[in-house]
């Protein structure tokens, strides 16, 4: 529980509070994708690889830039943890934070997801949500955050007094990492980062302001497809907490496997080139 606040407000508190927000990144001004371009290749698509993610654990795959793929349901209400990584390059990965400040705490049709510093590019784009109906609902909920940074072995330790959990989603990631490239874990760990959750219903409380969860609204055969901007390594935990309609890192909630499909397109979008690396010229002033 938060403190009560001890100091007195000003007199003018209410004024203060009442100032408009600003938005930080206006989506004018930013460079967005011609998603009819891209809608237009998907009934077209060939199946080219399909894996299954069973639950309480993680595997990976590769997806050549300008094909599709997809986290589909397939048996039961099932949140994800998703990583992405360049193919080429694993310190080029998913930045959640950037992408939420570009496009919102939750993703969906036509947002991009966006890598770290310096390359800074779209990696992926959102070109189909079956969710796409839930919008927020009334208690601040939606689908799809980039908010939460994925239950770990670590946070657990600390609030159980030292329990040791070892099929939470970061330990999913990096035993699914570790395998897929050769690293050790203790080499792959530094790679896993902040996760994008796909189907995951969340918000943040009205009072408090704190993370919340809820049931996921997901059922089989709804998906997310996303766009492959350029070569990625996907990497995709099926979380313990099943729905996340009670809890994370259980072995009691029911729990069920995610398909993940990749496509190969008949072409690319009208005018389509990977983007290229950020144009900052990494002088920083000097």
């Amino acid at each position: 529980m938060k403190p009560v606040p001890i100091t007195p407000p000003p007199a003018d508190a209410a004024d203060r509070k009442a100032i408009a927000p600003v938005v930080c990144y206006p989506t004018d001004t930013q460079p967005r994708p011609d998603l009819a371009s891209y809608r237009v290749l998907r009934d077209g698509l060939k199946l080219v690889e399909a894996v299954t993610v069973p639950p309480r654990d993680a595997r990976s795959w590769t997806v050549p830039a300008g094909h599709f793929f997809r986290i589909v349901s397939t048996e039961g209400s099932q949140v994800g943890d998703l990583n992405l990584f360049n193919a080429h390059d694993l310190t080029e990965r998913l930045y959640t934070g950037k992408t939420r400040a570009l496009n919102g705490t939750h993703v969906g049709l036509g947002d991009q997801l966006y890598s770290s510093f310096p390359s800074l590019r779209p990696m992926a784009t959102i070109t189909h949500d079956t969710l796409d109906w839930y919008g927020f609902d009334a208690f601040g909920g939606a689908v799809h955050d980039v908010i939460g940074t994925r239950c770990d072995p670590y946070t657990h330790a600390l609030l159980s007094h030292g329990d040791q959990y070892h099929n939470c989603c970061h330990s999913n990631l990096t035993r699914a990492l570790s395998d897929a490239t050769g690293l050790s874990l203790v080499e792959a760990e530094p790679h896993v980062h902040d996760v994008l959750n796909v189907f995951m219903c969340t918000g943040f409380s009205r009072d408090t302001g704190q993370y919340f969860m809820k049931a996921s609204p997901v059922r089989p055969g709804d998906y997310l497809e996303f766009f492959a901007e350029i070569d990625l390594l996907g990497v995709l935990s099926t979380c313990p907490g099943g729905n996340c309609s009670a809890e994370h890192s259980s072995d009691a909630a029911a729990c069920f496997p995610l398909l993940v499909e990749v496509y190969e397109a008949e072409a690319r979008p009208e005018g389509w080139v990977p983007p290229a690396i950020n144009g900052y010229n990494r002088s920083h002033g000097r």
